[in-house]
């Protein structure tokens, strides 16, 4: 590319003739009398395209699938059923909530439990997140009843058992109804 070439700007709908080569790239007049730059790749010598056919079907082609934005195939379809599954799980197992369990009566342990459950709940609610799965075992079922009875204090949410093929009969899912501002 030399000083005087006709060229155009192949990203946009711009023409004129180059005025300075330089070190980087090449300053051109536009045909309104702007002076741009662009470098040397984004630039087509008008009478070097028309003698040596840069535009023929082929050419536009590869010039436009390098230009396209390339689809990112590793992204990764959500089944209908995953979208259904809870968008929040929380495992009251007392061995996840705490470092030991050593010294700790099961009154303490079950109090710990609930407070976890509810913090989990508040939090969820103020993120506007819908469901919430309490994971919390089968065992002797006062945990469960326990958190049945914190949840019955809620107006603004429902409860049942979670999916059995995934949870068994040691979970809840709770829906929240999310108040609209």
């Amino acid at each position: 590319m030399k000083k005087g070439d006709k060229v155009m700007v192949l990203d946009d709908n711009l023409e004129g003739h180059v005025v300075k080569v330089l070190e980087n790239g090449v300053l051109i007049e536009t045909l309104d009398g702007f002076e741009m730059e662009f470098t040397e790749r984004e630039l087509v010598i008008i009478s070097e395209a028309i003698k040596h056919h840069h535009f023929a079907p082929e050419n536009i082609k590869a010039i436009i699938s390098e230009k396209e934005i390339k689809k990112n195939k590793n992204t990764k379809r959500v089944k209908p059923k995953e979208r259904a599954q809870a968008a929040m799980e929380v495992d009251l197992h007392i061995h996840q909530l705490v470092p030991t369990e050593k010294g700790l009566q099961p009154h303490d342990k079950l109090e710990i439990q609930i407070d976890t459950a509810r913090r989990q709940l508040e939090f969820a609610m103020s993120k506007g997140i819908q469901r919430v799965v309490f994971i919390h075992g089968v065992g002797a079922g006062v945990l469960r009843a326990e958190l049945e009875y914190m949840l019955r204090r809620y107006e603004n949410l429902t409860f049942e058992d979670a999916n059995f093929q995934k949870y068994g009969r040691g979970a809840t899912q709770v829906y929240i109804f999310q108040n609209p501002k």
